[in-house]
């Protein structure tokens, strides 16, 4: 049996780091794909400006240790990435008790397909790794 997930896609907003107590590096990025929406025949149909509508689904993605800390340092909003992991579902009850649930992808893999926004400080991108 194998669980594996591949998404490509732009990074919704700036990725978010934090460090367990245990000292795992822990980053999360959200991905936004897009797949072209249907109307209730299941066609697929033109916007108001001739293209082929779309509907985007975002996709919370966690990288940990090394990855994190890459993930962290390089990427930023509206960046082109690829991310291979797995899929991951949890249960959790919230503070009234309710059970709540989540789906996110656990990265393996993080591939830079296009160069970050470059905000003006320290996370530039001028040193990233060469993209081919």
């Amino acid at each position: 049996m194998t669980n594996i997930a591949i998404l490509t896609g732009r990074i919704a907003r700036d990725p978010e780091s934090r460090e367990t107590k245990g000292g795992t590096n822990i980053t999360g990025i959200t991905v936004v794909t897009d797949r072209p929406a249907r109307d209730k025949d299941g066609k697929t149909y033109k916007d108001e400006n001739g293209y082929t509508a779309k509907e985007s689904e975002f996709h919370r993605v966690t990288c940990f240790n090394g990855l994190a800390k890459t993930v962290r340092q390089y990427c930023t909003k509206g960046q082109l990435v690829s991310v291979q992991g797995r899929i991951h579902y949890t249960q959790w009850e919230d503070k009234d008790g309710v059970t709540r649930y989540g789906t996110e992808i656990l990265a393996d893999k993080v591939d830079f397909l296009s160069r970050g926004n470059g905000s003006g400080d320290d996370n530039d991108n001028t040193d990233a790794p060469e993209i081919d």
